[in-house]
């Protein structure tokens, strides 16, 4: 059996037993943000790889820490296997960690002012040349075979032919 086969065999295990141990865990608050622990070990294999560690290196100018996967690997399992409520404390907090650097650059963003309410005329009627250009659109004319105002274009039973 290859590497990759056994990586897979791993994978649907821990994944069906992850299916099956987590009716019977304790209530953590936020624990819908907790990934399946597969995630974090792709996640931690992936940030060590080469490519990766070249990627960072001409991105950064160096290489990053990746050991944040591996400790959520570990709590991910602990949380899992022994229900350690701890472990599943502090993957919510990294991942909530996580989610507030994504979203940093969005929140601090003072180029564009944000709306309160759409605009009163947002659903208004689309200028004429846009719309003479949307009567023959493919969107279109799907659209209307849909709702049976057309008959469909393109019958899938007929036979094809075809020579290569």
């Amino acid at each position: 059996m290859s590497q990759s086969e056994t990586a897979e065999q791993f994978h649907k295990e821990n994944d069906q037993s992850e299916e099956k141990i987590e009716d019977n865990l304790p209530s953590v608050k936020d624990e819908w943000m907790i990934r399946r622990c597969t995630y974090y070990d792709e996640e931690y294999s992936d940030c060590t790889s080469y490519r990766a560690r070249f990627n960072q290196y001409f991105i950064f100018g160096k290489t990053l820490d990746c050991s944040q996967w591996k400790k959520d690997s570990v709590n991910c399992y602990k949380w899992k296997d022994t229900e350690d409520v701890k472990a599943a404390n502090e993957l919510v907090q990294n991942e909530k960690q996580r989610r507030k650097e994504r979203l940093l650059p969005h929140y601090s963003n003072d180029v564009w002012v944000k709306r309160k309410s759409p605009p009163e005329d947002w659903n208004k009627p689309l200028p004429a040349h846009i719309q003479q250009e949307y009567e023959y659109s493919y969107l279109n004319v799907k659209s209307k075979e849909m709702k049976g105002e057309v008959p469909p274009s393109f019958d899938m039973d007929l036979g094809f032919c075809s020579i290569m």
